[in-house]
């Protein structure tokens, strides 16, 4: 009966252990997700990858409280560039990220235009040859969802120029 005991404690704290290491790793919330999702997207495209800057992320950290709760989509208006989502579920940053990204399907180079009743913007920010530096944040709402948002600087989308 004590073997068994021990064979069950085993059992359990291995369950744990893997759950401690693979649900954080699953979340796909660190630092370098939101990086590589971004520099993926950018080495595309031929323009050098954003760096991590801590006053940006601050920026973006405070925005996101402030948005904490309801979590409007709304712009804060700073001065840096700024990508947004929000999500009734569980978000990850690098997922939000790769949505941001998927939108280069609308986006048409040659015009510098999105395609007819298409968003584009957040795809043209991500790969923007002068931004440099990115931060970004995460915050729960009230409906259970999620509110991220990631700055960028110098900021893009600059009217009358290609992002590459």
């Amino acid at each position: 009966m004590q073997i068994f005991r021990s064979h069950q404690t085993v059992i359990i704290v291995a369950i744990a252990l893997f759950l401690a290491f693979a649900v954080p790793l699953k979340a796909q919330d660190r630092i370098q997700d939101y990086l590589d999702v971004h520099n993926r997207a950018r080495a595309q495209v031929g323009v050098r990858p954003l760096k991590w800057h801590p006053d940006v992320a601050e920026y973006a950290r405070q925005y996101a409280l402030r948005m904490r709760g309801d979590c409007r989509l709304t712009h804060s208006g700073g001065r840096y560039g700024e990508n947004l989502a929000g999500s009734t579920v569980d978000l990850s940053g690098a997922a939000a990220v790769t949505m941001w990204v998927n939108e280069r399907s609308d986006y048409d180079y040659d015009s510098n235009t999105c395609r007819s009743g298409k968003v584009c913007g957040h795809y043209t920010q991500v790969v923007w040859r002068n931004s440099e530096w990115v931060g970004c944040a995460k915050v729960g709402c009230n409906n259970g969802g999620t509110f991220i948002i990631c700055s960028y600087d110098p900021p893009g989308n600059v009217k009358g120029s290609r992002p590459f």
